[in-house]
């Protein structure tokens, strides 16, 4: 990954940070979720359309990157007038200073029409209002490490992947517990030491140099 430092929501795969506005009866439901490339992104969008399937329009907006990156980048309308949620969304996104994000803002319709330039308005502002909400910390530059254990050891490897903020890009209950993870580049060391301390030995790693 890039040697680059940034805001990410600190959130947990899976979990939701969630904000809630009504403009002229209409509720405006912000759902934000960290997502660190593009399938998890579109994996948290389906996650709130399927929690608001009864809601007319459930817009998205996404930045799989760096913040205020354009090169891992998603947006849409969802059935909304062209242009009045899903690029005002990802303008609010990317200008957020919070990278790794996805914004789903689910719209409850009123009875009240707010026009185009209303509605441009409401979801730029549940998006920004979400974002200026959630939890953030720094996202720091990582080192992806292979390595197998048996399976007795995979509840303590679990709990010290999670204890150092570590992310499983992969993982495989085959013959051993094969691992293929990332965890903060300053930390990499101490946490191989303490996998061979914990397996006594019995232990294939592999430091995977990008």
């Amino acid at each position: 990954m890039a040697d680059v430092s940034y805001n990410i929501p600190d959130l947990r795969p899976g979990e939701v940070f969630r904000v809630e506005q009504t403009i002229k009866r209409s509720r405006f439901i912000a759902s934000v979720g960290h997502t660190p490339d593009v399938e998890e992104a579109k994996a948290f969008i389906e996650q709130i359309k399927a929690e608001f399937e009864d809601a007319r329009h459930n817009c998205w907006a996404y930045c799989a990157g760096a913040a205020g990156s354009t090169d891992r980048i998603g947006a849409s309308d969802d059935g909304e007038p062209h242009g009045t949620a899903g690029r005002p969304m990802l303008t609010a996104v990317t200008h957020s200073g919070i990278g790794e994000v996805t914004v789903v803002v689910t719209r409850y319709f009123g009875g009240i029409l707010l026009g185009t330039g209303g509605l441009v308005k409401a979801y730029q502002s549940s998006v920004k209002m979400a974002l200026e909400g959630v939890s953030t910390r720094v996202r720091t530059k990582t080192k992806r490490i292979k390595f197998s254990v048996e399976h007795r050891f995979v509840n303590q490897v679990l709990r010290k992947i999670e204890a150092i903020n570590g992310r499983i890009l992969e993982k495989n209950f085959d013959m051993d517990a094969d691992f293929d993870v990332e965890i903060p580049e300053d930390l990499a060391e101490t946490f191989a030491k303490e996998l061979e301390e914990l397996t006594r030995g019995a232990l294939l790693i592999e430091f995977v140099e990008e």
